[in-house]
Parts: structure tokens; C-alpha cells; sequence
């Protein structure tokens, strides 16, 4: 008997890309196109196209295009917690460690201006995006919050303040400005003027004194930080 003849396998024309780096590419082509379009302009056959991958490809990694701003998200909520962490850990002094935290939050926000500025503006009109935005935003306030408890300076300025809802009003009116510095709305579209706001605003709520300029004298004093209480 002859031999049975079995279906031939479909050809693949050329090498296959890997599925990480399928998956980075739908990741990258976002990022890019936020830097020109707002979200909810941004559909995922946009994405499919700038990332030349199929339709089938995307949704094996990503249910939605508010799945993929979300993993875009997290990265730069990452990278922002690694600019707070010489005051989150206490590594120097408090008030310059605030300064240098600022402007990293600063640089943060304008290399991932299109991703962050995405998540602000859909959060409040897409429940997935909200859960995820305030989880990231709690991440700040509670990491705030454990590093003012463990400030003998800010606890004593505070006094009978809740330090927690502070620490989330400080949190919360930086995610304002760099979104508005973001926007290139005046005057926090000057970033000197950005980290100077910022940065005044925390050190005179928790320590009573003012940080202008690295080049000026700081008003008040604050002496180096405990190592807790």
C-alpha cells in the first residue's frame, strides 16, 4: 500500500521573530506612538502597524491596548521609585535628597511623557486604568508615609497632622505639576521653575524650610536624618 500522504506544513517565509521580542515591539511602537497621539485617539490596528505584527500576535500578549499602556506604566512608576529612593532610604540629607528626588521625578516624566500623560488623562474614565493608577499612585504615598514616620524632624513639624493623608497631597500634587510640565503648561513648562515648586513644597511641609537653588543657601536647617525612631 502506498505510503499515507499527510498535509504539508505551512512555509514560513524567513526567520520568525522571538516572542519576547514580538512583545517588546508592541511595548516600543506604544511608547512612540504616545509621543504624538493621545490615548484614546490610538487604536490597536495603529500599534499593529507600527509594530508590524499580526493581529493574532498582539492578542496573544495583550488583551487590550489599556493592558499594554498599563505594562508601560508600571516600567515608568519603577523608574520612578528608584529617583525617591536616596530620601526613601535615607541616605543623605533630607532636604537635598528631596531636591534630587524632584528633578529625577522631572527627567522621568519627560522621557515618558506620552505614556505618563496617557495614563492621567483615561484613569478617571476607564475603571482598569483607574485601580491601576492608584495603585501605582499608593506606592508613593505609603513609601512617603513610612519615611515621615521614620523622621523624627517631619513628625515633629507635623505634630497631630494625619502623616499618611500629607504624604498623599504631597504625592498627588507632583503627579499635577509633571503632568502639567508634561503639557507644557506655563510656568511648570520652565522645569527649573517645576523642581523649585516641588521641591519647596515638600521640604517647607516637612522640615519648615525653603530649597530655591543648589547654588543658594538653605533657608532654615535641617540636621542629617536619623536612622528611625
Amino acid at each position: 500500500m502506498p505510503a499515507k500522504r499527510t498535509a504539508p506544513s505551512a512555509r514560513r517565509s524567513g526567520p520568525q521573530p522571538a516572542p519576547a521580542e514580538l512583545r517588546e515591539r508592541i511595548l516600543s511602537a506604544t511608547r512612540e506612538l504616545l509621543r504624538g497621539r493621545r490615548f484614546d485617539d490610538l487604536s490597536v490596528a495603529d500599534v499593529l502597524t507600527a509594530a508590524g505584527v499580526s493581529r493574532a500576535s498582539f492578542y496573544f500578549y495583550f488583551p487590550s491596548k489599556q493592558a499594554v499602556l498599563g505594562e508601560l506604566v508600571r516600567d515608568a512608576v519603577a523608574q520612578g521609585q528608584q529617583a525617591a529612593q536616596p530620601w526613601i532610604a535615607q541616605e543623605q540629607n533630607p532636604v537635598a535628597a528631596l531636591r534630587a528626588g524632584v528633578s529625577d521625578g522631572a527627567r522621568l516624566w519627560r522621557e515618558n511623557a506620552g505614556v505618563l500623560m496617557a495614563i492621567v488623562e483615561s484613569w478617571g474614565s476607564d475603571e482598569g486604568l483607574r485601580d491601576l493608577w492608584l495603585e501605582q499612585m499608593d506606592t508613593f504615598t505609603e513609601a512617603a508615609a513610612a519615611r515621615i514616620h521614620n523622621d523624627p524632624h517631619a513628625r515633629e513639624r507635623l505634630g497631630s497632622m494625619d502623616v499618611r493623608a500629607v504624604a498623599a497631597s504631597l504625592t498627588w500634587m507632583g503627579e499635577r505639576l509633571y503632568y502639567l510640565a508634561a503639557a507644557g503648561v506655563p510656568p511648570f513648562d520652565d522645569e527649573q521653575v517645576l523642581i523649585d515648586t516641588l521641591t519647596n513644597a515638600w521640604t517647607s511641609a516637612l522640615y519648615g524650610v525653603t530649597m530655591p537653588r543648589p547654588e543658594e543657601p538653605v533657608r532654615g536647617r535641617v540636621d542629617e536624618p536619623h536612622s528611625g525612631a
